[in-house]
C-alpha cells in the first residue's frame, strides 16, 4: 500500500490486539511507528487467552433492553455467567447508571448496523492478512453455532436469527438432528440451535505472533517492559510520552491500553468510561471429543472453540476492577457446564488444566472509544472493544491508521466517539 500522506512518527501506547493491528496499519501507510507496553514480549494478557472468534453474529452491544435486569438476578450468584461483585466505588457506580441509560431498543437499534459493518470488514481483514505467504494463524471459517440446552432458549434464539437475517447477517435454526449433521464429531444434549455461517475463529496466540512479525518486518519499534509514566504537552498538542528511561517524542500518539486506558488517560484530563471485565478460559490438550464448528453455550454464556488438536472454554464476564486474582468459583462455572451441553466430558477432564484470565475493557454503552480526542490535537483513542476486541481487532486497526493518515474513515465513527461521556 502506497503512503496517502507525509510520513509521521507515531507512538502507540499498548502492544495487544488493538495496538499491534494499529501499528500494523500505521506503519503499511509509510509511517515510522513504535509501539511501548508495559508487558513483557513474552505476554499472555487479554489478546491471547480468548476464545478467538471472529462473529458477525454479535451485533447487539453488551448494553441491550434487559440486560440490566439479568445483571441484577445474576449479581446474588457467584458462579453466574455476568457478575458485579458489590464494591463502594464511586466509579463502578457512573458507569452502572451509564450502562442503565445505554440499555435500550433504541441504542441497539443505532449500534447493530454499525457493528455488523464494523465486524463483517475486520472478517475481510482477516482473510486478507491470512492470505499473506507464510501467515497461517488457524483461521477457520465454519460458522459459529450457539447452542441451546431448553426450548425456551431455541426460541429466543430463532427470534435473533430473525433479527440477524433481517441486518443481512446470515443465521439458520437447527433441532438437535440439524446440529449432529452439521457437526458429526462432537456429541450435542441440546434442544437446537442457531447456525451463523459467516463466523469463524482462529489461534489467538498464533495471530498476535503473526502480526508481530509483519509489524517487524515494515520497520515497527518495539518497547517491552516499558511503563508510560507520563506525558509531554505544548498547549493542544502532547509532543512526547515518558518512561523510566527515555522520552518518546512523535507528531501522532494512540492510546489503546485496554482496561488500564482510563489510567494513562487521567494524566491528560480525558475522561473514559471503563469497568474491567474479566473472562477465563481453559484449554484442553486432548478432548474426548473435537468439534470442528465453533460453539457459544447460550443459557451458560460459555464459547467453545477448537484451535489445532486443543479445544479451548471460555467465558463469564466479571466486573471487579484491575483484579487479576483468579476466582476459582467463576472458573467452575464454567467447567460444571460444559458436560451438560457435551456429555461425553465430564469435570475431570479439566483437572489439572491452569485457567487463564484477562481484563476487558467494557465502556458503560458497549461500544468500543475509536478516534481523535477533541482536547489534544494529535491524540487518538482505541479501547473498550469489551469481549469483541480480537473480533474488530484488525479493523480498528485500519480506521486508526486512516485517521493518523488525514483521511475519512471507511466506517463512520461517529457513534464511537472517545469524547461521548467527556
Amino acid at each position: 500500500m502506497e503512503p496517502r500522506s507525509e510520513p509521521k512518527d507515531v507512538v502507540v501506547i499498548g502492544g495487544g490486539i488493538i495496538g499491534l493491528s494499529i501499528a500494523y496499519y500505521t506503519a503499511l501507510r509509510g509511517h515510522r511507528v513504535t509501539v511501548v507496553d508495559r508487558n513483557p514480549v513474552q505476554r499472555d494478557g487479554c489478546s491471547f487467552g480468548n476464545a478467538g472468534m471472529v462473529v458477525p453474529s454479535h451485533f447487539v452491544p453488551l448494553a441491550a433492553p434487559g440486560m440490566v435486569a439479568l445483571g441484577l438476578k445474576w449479581m446474588w450468584d457467584p458462579a453466574s455467567p455476568f457478575y458485579i461483585k458489590p464494591r463502594l466505588d464511586l466509579e463502578l457506580l457512573k458507569w452502572a447508571l451509564k450502562f442503565w441509560a445505554a440499555s435500550t431498543a433504541a441504542h441497539v437499534g443505532r449500534a447493530a448496523p454499525l457493528i455488523r459493518d464494523l465486524s463483517f470488514a475486520s472478517r475481510a481483514c482477516f482473510e486478507e492478512l491470512s492470505a499473506l505467504p507464510g501467515e497461517g494463524f488457524g483461521l477457520v471459517q465454519k460458522g459459529l453455532v450457539m447452542l441451546c440446552k431448553t426450548q425456551h432458549a431455541l426460541d429466543d434464539e430463532a427470534r435473533y436469527a430473525a433479527q440477524a437475517n433481517a441486518l443481512g447477517v446470515p443465521a439458520r435454526v437447527l433441532d438437535a438432528k440439524g446440529l449432529a449433521a452439521l457437526d458429526p464429531d462432537v456429541t450435542m444434549d441440546v434442544a437446537g440451535g442457531v447456525f451463523f455461517p459467516k463466523d469463524c475463529h482462529l489461534s489467538p496466540g498464533r495471530f498476535m505472533a503473526a502480526l508481530q512479525r509483519r509489524c517487524e518486518a515494515l520497520g515497527v519499534r518495539s518497547a517491552w517492559s516499558t511503563e508510560v509514566t507520563g506525558f509531554v504537552r505544548e498547549g493542544r498538542r502532547i509532543v512526547g510520552v515518558t518512561t523510566a528511561t527515555e522520552t518518546l517524542a512523535a507528531d501522532e500518539f494512540v492510546l489503546c491500553g485496554g482496561s488500564w486506558s482510563p489510567v494513562l488517560g487521567s494524566g491528560l484530563g480525558l475522561r473514559i468510561p471503563m469497568q474491567a471485565g474479566k473472562g477465563y478460559s481453559l484449554t484442553l490438550p486432548e478432548p474426548r471429543e473435537l468439534p470442528q464448528v465453533c460453539s457459544i453455550f447460550t443459557e451458560a454464556r460459555v464459547a467453545v472453540t477448537p484451535m489445532g488438536r486443543t479445544l479451548r472454554f471460555g467465558g463469564t464476564m466479571e466486573i471487579a476492577g484491575l483484579d487479576e486474582t483468579i476466582n476459582p468459583v467463576r472458573v467452575r462455572g464454567i467447567i460444571d457446564a460444559v458436560p451438560r451441553y457435551y456429555p461425553k466430558f465430564a469435570a475431570d477432564d479439566f483437572t489439572g488444566i491452569r485457567p487463564w484470565h484477562g481484563l476487558r475493557p467494557c465502556s458503560p454503552d458497549g461500544l468500543p472509544y475509536i478516534g481523535r480526542t477533541a482536547g489534544h490535537d494529535n491524540l487518538t483513542i482505541a479501547t473498550g472493544h469489551a469481549m469483541m476486541g480480537l473480533s474488530l481487532g484488525p479493523i480498528t486497526g485500519k480506521l486508526v491508521a486512516e485517521v493518523l493518515s488525514g483521511e475519512r474513515p471507511s466506517i463512520d465513527l461517529s457513534l464511537l466517539d472517545p469524547d461521548r461521556y467527556a
